[in-house]
């Protein structure tokens, strides 16, 4: 087999990626390595996307904003829809719009509680679950969850998140039992310690930030440009017998 015909694996020309919370961080950088790799783009998100546009244009891939907070729980099934009508079709969808809140657990609202869990976890059920029904139509499809460490760890005053981020592992694989037969595949991503806003107050730590560091066998922070590699292959026909599978991406963590 030559190298273009191995490529050809993951080439995601024709093919329409929606991606939530692309504004900035990793999910800017999944979207655009969909992008390069061919794929068109919906961006989900309430923030603003125009630096985003800007870059994937530059790739020749198309791109549509769909402003929707989801935080609202009535938000997801009215953002996909906007998506399917704006390009005809969703091949891919890519569950990455997330926030953190930090407390401690017995200190933690009901209110905090609820919108860490409205984003992370409902937003990802009702986009996965319209996304499903459209790509059972057409009997093909790839949706990516992006997972955390703390899909597999406690974690320290981040309840709500790491409840979310194992609920989200767990909703991948019962998602994947269902729906493979239908020709689509549902993989997540858990991303190691990334240099993000939502890790800003870890780096500002510098006792915690050198903890997590001599823990990570690479001996440095991930980048947004760490996890192209990775959803550009959940998202091809590379991946197509890959199924309920969480991929971490994390520089050794797991390993260490």
């Amino acid at each position: 087999m030559g190298v273009q015909n191995r490529l050809h694996l993951f080439d995601l020309s024709g093919k329409v990626a929606c991606v939530t919370g692309v504004s900035k961080g990793l999910g800017r950088g999944m979207a655009i390595a969909l992008a390069e790799a061919g794929a068109d783009i919906v961006g989900i998100g309430i923030s603003d996307m125009d630096d985003t546009k800007s870059e994937i244009l530059q790739t020749n891939s198309a791109f549509h904003a769909v402003q929707a907070d989801l935080s609202d729980p009535a938000c997801a099934d009215q953002a996909f829809a906007e998506a399917v009508e704006h390009f005809g079709r969703v091949d891919i969808l890519v569950n990455n719009s997330g926030v953190i809140h930090r407390a401690a657990a017995t200190e933690y609202t009901d209110k905090d509680w609820e919108r860490v869990l409205n984003v992370n976890l409902q937003s990802v059920f009702r986009l996965s679950r319209a996304a499903a029904k459209h790509m059972i139509q057409k009997q093909s499809g790839k949706i990516i969850n992006i997972a955390s460490m703390l899909s597999f760890q406690g974690g320290s005053n981040v309840v709500a998140y790491t409840a979310s981020k194992h609920a989200v592992a767990g909703l991948t694989k019962s998602f994947a039992n269902e729906v493979s037969k239908h020709g689509i595949s549902v993989n997540a991503i858990a991303p190691g310690y990334m240099a993000t806003d939502n890790t800003g107050p870890l780096r500002a730590d510098e006792q915690r930030a050198n903890a997590i560091l001599a823990r990570i066998p690479q001996g440095r922070w991930g980048t947004p440009d760490d996890l192209k590699g990775a959803v550009v292959f959940l998202a091809s026909a590379a991946s197509d017998y890959v199924n309920g599978h969480v991929l971490c991406v994390d520089g050794g963590w797991m390993s260490s």
